[in-house]
């Protein structure tokens, strides 16, 4: 297939701002500190605008729409939370939980940066989608 690559990025993209966004509604039921709620859902509104900018090209390359996080791996996610922080649920263990899982998107970016030879528009987004996971981690490092 012509645009699997595209497709394959794009899809992980999208599955990693599904992923944040589900963390980031979980962990902030748990909020108590204002700077933090406010710092989560600046995120969040990130991830949506990520998001978006996927569902806006995706039809380029495919007639199906974008993968998000399924419903085994958002009750994992919520499961995964709920233990952490079943006897801490300090701001600072969870911009912990969300700093490990903002992590594992960078990793996953970057290797999609650095295996993925895809188009300039969706190395572009790959590239938004990792800094912008990197300021994230920056930004959270204050609540620890």
């Amino acid at each position: 297939m012509e645009n699997e690559k595209e497709i394959n990025v794009l899809d992980e993209l999208s599955k990693g701002a599904s992923m944040g966004k589900d963390a980031i509604k979980f962990i902030l039921e748990k909020v108590k500190d204002k700077g933090l709620e406010k710092e989560l859902k600046t995120q969040y509104q990130k991830y949506e605008e990520i998001a978006e900018k996927i569902k806006a090209i995706y039809p380029e390359y495919s007639e199906d729409k974008p993968h998000e996080t399924n419903v085994i791996n958002k009750v994992m996610t919520w499961y995964g939370i709920e233990m952490k922080t079943m006897s801490d649920d300090t701001s600072s263990k969870l911009a912990e939980l969300v700093m490990q899982g903002t992590n594992m998107g960078i990793i996953e970016g970057r290797r999609l940066l650095n295996h993925k030879h895809t188009n300039p528009e969706i190395n572009s987004l790959v590239q938004e989608y990792v800094d912008m996971q990197e300021d994230a981690v920056e930004a959270l490092k204050s609540f620890l």
